[in-house]
């Protein structure tokens, strides 16, 4: 098996709503269009230099020579997919995302970061976007560049630094586009905790885990705490508690009630105690994460 580096771009494009058009149209019929909207993005991939890697379901991966052979490339799907529903058929779109930098290819699969982000990317869009880097954007030929538009950072798995996510515009007007307010180009959160002799400043860091598990980022001492009990996911510039428990997650805000999550999330504000898989009255110095987000002292 041999392998080599090569610098590429990697695109993932995706049916959007496939699901629901399995429910409407029924599985013969579904499977016979986006079975149509697969080879419509194959045809493009190699129309644009490019080469399918992989298929899957709904979904394409293809590799690009350079980012403006896949940028291209992403503008043809759209158009071409769209016109699909407006020839009569059902409402279709496609989410894609990509992103170029160094992979590694073998047996004619292709690995490494580049690809983690593309397919990332691909996941954040809506349908009808396609999504890419500001690292990849300075790749672009200038034609294609003034055809994006900046939405925001977000955090990616498996980066350390949020990304700058820009969108590709494959409209031929520009009419019936929302203009964006201008976002800041970085963040400020800000999440202190404290358990027991423990403090974690979370500013940089995407999610946290907490349960009985000792694989969990922070292991909870507390018979009541599931193994996977909780997370905390940083979104933008705000957290959210997010509960995965059996006997739920509560959240005691300084100055309000205790409020009770079961499978559900909410946003961390202020500062207050998190207790895991019983409420505060009944073990009211017992084992709590203490939150601050507050801004530093």
């Amino acid at each position: 098996m041999e392998s080599a580096t090569r610098h590429l771009a990697v695109l993932f494009a995706d049916v959007a709503g496939s699901t629901r058009l399995y429910e409407t149209a029924g599985d013969a019929a579904a499977l016979l269009m986006i079975g149509r909207c697969v080879e419509v993005m194959r045809g493009v991939c190699e129309e644009r230099d490019g080469r399918v890697v992989k298929t899957i379901g709904d979904e394409v991966m293809a590799v690009f020579p350079s980012a403006g052979n896949a940028g291209y490339a992403s503008i043809d799907m759209q158009a071409r997919i769209a016109a699909l529903a407006a020839n009569g058929g059902p409402p279709l779109a496609i989410h894609a995302g990509f992103h170029a930098g160094q992979v590694l290819e073998s047996d004619a699969d292709v690995f490494g970061d580049t690809v983690n982000v593309a397919a990332r990317l691909c996941g954040l869009a809506k349908g009808g976007q396609t999504l890419l880097a500001a690292e990849t954007l300075e790749a672009l030929p200038f034609a294609l560049r003034s055809r994006t538009r900046c939405l925001d950072v977000h955090p990616v798995r498996g980066k350390e630094a949020d990304v700058e996510i820009h969108e590709l515009l494959w409209q031929e007007t520009q009419e019936d586009l929302t203009t964006l307010a201008p976002r800041r180009t970085g963040r400020n959160a800000r999440l202190l905790l404290r358990y027991r002799d423990r403090e974690i400043d979370a500013a940089d860091m995407a999610a946290l885990t907490f349960g009985r598990d000792g694989n969990n980022d922070v292991v909870i001492l507390d018979r009541k705490a599931s193994r996977v009990h909780a997370r905390i996911e940083r979104r933008r510039d705000k957290y959210v508690l997010i509960d995965h428990s059996t006997n739920g997650t509560f959240l005691a805000v300084q100055g309000e009630g205790e409020v009770e999550l079961r499978r559900e999330e909410l946003l961390l504000r202020g500062r207050g105690r998190i207790y895991f898989g019983h409420p505060s009255v009944e073990d009211p110095g017992g084992e709590a994460v203490e939150f601050d987000t507050g801004p530093a002292s």
